[in-house]
């Protein structure tokens, strides 16, 4: 037996309003604040840009997250909305009901478009239906310029429509637009694009950037006076910044790339894959951070002793909860220099990573002493080494007292146990990657 689910009151009206597109422009000043989410909608998949134009200009919430409508950019309804923000920044006095100060196009606040359709199970609360909290005045409201938020993922040669369009406008219209991203990802894209780009953006709205694209050093040199505006970036990530320019040039470009960095102040976590670059400089960099890191990613590169050793006298690094050396050849560096700097961060560290790095016995069981003062680790990975079971028996005792790594072992062997429908077992037997077996015991460790 069927069950039949009526139209909602609110789609119904909607759908009527938009019915006579004139008359529902007419009536938007006297619209329920109700309806007008759920009207937005329907001229949104109704493609109705008159209508989308005029409720922009008495949209009555402080945010349009219009990106959370958005599956992909579309041109024709940015254009609407921009039309009808065009004709809210002309006006010396913004109407009534309008409260609008935020567009946002980044693909968030589906929620917000779920509870005013009644899709969720979110109820109409008073703090919720209230459009904002009258704390400015209507001439403050009006001389500020209207935010609009952006996800910048540059990843094509040349730019496409929706974001042409927008920098455009955003240009032709400095003084009443700020153009705000949070996070900026580079994936591909010619370095004069990318300059256009950003010179239309508050770049001290940024918080995390992402360089995803192989670089030359000298193209990093170009972008790190931009990097160095971010002062409110928190994550940065570069990846596969190569050398190609002669030794002098080269000194020259790590100098004005690692001077950025004493403009961060916010910078906690640092991600640097394959940074060729840092090999016997990485000191000039550790030198330039302003604040204490969370985490700290150095991988698929060559670091001397010198730089091993300048790492673990960093006053920045002592607070480290995330450690990544995977890919750092630790071969032929001296067997002591890694436990020194394991106790640089011992207190706080709670993910070490030290995959493919050419650790031997010698240098594992240097650092056991190390590990087993660190009462946070949860996470720790030797992938990719060549370590004898013996000496992975002494790792395991010497890591069997810690808290943290013993209830995240135990909480795995629930999950596997919880998945297989059986008893949580006492061990857990784990392969490695050269066919050997090994026990995990809560106490310690067989072969």
């Amino acid at each position: 037996m069927s069950v039949w689910n009526p139209p909602r009151l609110l789609g119904l009206a909607g759908k009527s309003l938009l019915r006579d597109e004139a008359s529902n422009i007419m009536a938007l000043e006297y619209l329920p604040i109700e309806l007008f989410p759920p009207l937005f909608m329907e001229a949104f998949y109704g493609s109705r840009s008159e209508t989308l134009k005029a409720m922009v200009q008495a949209w009555p919430f402080v945010r349009l997250p219009l990106g959370g409508l958005m599956k992909k950019p579309h041109l024709g309804t940015l254009q609407a909305v921009l039309a009808g923000l065009d004709i809210l920044i002309a006006q010396k006095d913004r109407p009534r009901r309008c409260k609008l100060q935020v567009l946002d196009l980044r693909h968030t606040a589906q929620g917000f478009w779920r509870m005013w359709s009644g899709d969720g199970a979110h109820g109409y609360s008073s703090t919720l239906m209230a459009p904002v909290a009258e704390d400015r005045s209507k001439a403050e409201q009006s001389l500020a310029p209207v935010v609009v938020f952006i996800e910048l993922h540059l990843k094509e040669r040349t730019m496409d429509r929706f974001l042409t369009y927008l920098i455009r406008w955003v240009e032709e219209r400095k003084a009443s637009i700020r153009l705000c991203c949070k996070k900026l990802k580079i994936l591909s894209m010619p370095m004069e694009n990318i300059m256009k780009v950003l010179s239309m953006v508050q770049l001290d709205c940024i918080q995390e950037v992402q360089v995803n694209c192989t670089w030359h050093l000298s193209t990093l040199a170009v972008f790190a006076p931009l990097l160095g505006q971010m002062g409110n970036v928190q994550r940065l990530l570069l990846s596969h910044i190569h050398i190609t320019a002669l030794e002098e040039q080269e000194e020259q470009h790590v100098v004005q790339i690692t001077s950025q960095f004493l403009r961060l102040h916010h910078l906690r976590d640092l991600h640097l894959e394959s940074p060729s670059f840092l090999e016997g400089c990485l000191d000039e960099m550790l030198r330039c951070l302003t604040t204490p890191l969370d985490n700290l990613a150095i991988t698929h590169c060559l670091l001397s002793d010198s730089d091993l050793s300048q790492l673990s006298q960093c006053s920045n690094i002592s607070q480290l909860k995330g450690l990544d050396l995977s890919g750092v050849s630790l071969t032929y560096s001296s067997p002591e220099l890694l436990p020194v700097l394991l106790e640089k961060v011992a207190a706080t560290l709670q993910e070490l990573y030290l995959d493919l790095c050419g650790i031997m016995d010698s240098h594992l069981e240097a650092i056991l002493p190390a590990l087993s003062h660190c009462p946070q680790l949860m996470f720790f990975s030797l992938r990719g080494n060549l370590i004898s079971m013996v000496i992975m028996e002494k790792l395991l005792r010497h890591t069997s007292g810690l808290p943290s790594l013993s209830q995240e072992l135990d909480a795995v062997k629930r999950k596997v146990c919880e998945e297989k429908n059986e008893e949580a077992p006492d061990e857990v037997t784990l392969s490695s990657d050269f066919g050997s077996e090994l026990v995990l015991l809560k106490g310690g460790a067989t072969e």
